[in-house]
């Protein structure tokens, strides 16, 4: 896929999806701990949201820190906005800040 197909992509992927976290594997099987880690805040806060495997998608992969001037994964955006990664989502939903923010881009979804 050509480079400005990605970013289209990753656009479309992120206008189209209230809350969706780039990461390494699945939510139910995550990749690494940083992933998992981000997956357990987001499955407590009980909203459901999108991902994207970027171990599955290369150009994704490579083009998404350039889009979003985040180097690293996971990557979670809400409402059309980068949030972070982990550390940032970890310190967010201790200081209660996350789970507003994911109720408020998604608030027609049932929890749990």
């Amino acid at each position: 896929m050509a480079e400005t197909e990605t970013l289209q992509v990753i656009q479309k992927q992120i206008e189209s999806n209230p809350v969706i976290l780039y990461m390494k594997g699945s939510p139910q099987f995550p990749q690494c701990g940083f992933s998992a880690r981000a997956v357990e805040i987001l499955n407590t806060i009980g909203k459901p949201f999108a991902y994207v495997n970027i171990l599955e998608h290369p150009d994704i992969r490579a083009e998404l820190p350039i889009y979003a001037q985040w180097p690293t994964f996971p990557q979670l955006w809400v409402a059309g906005e980068l949030l972070g990664g982990s550390d940032i989502l970890l310190e967010m939903s201790q200081k209660n800040e996350l789970a507003p923010l994911i109720e408020k881009a998604v608030p027609n979804a049932v929890s749990g």
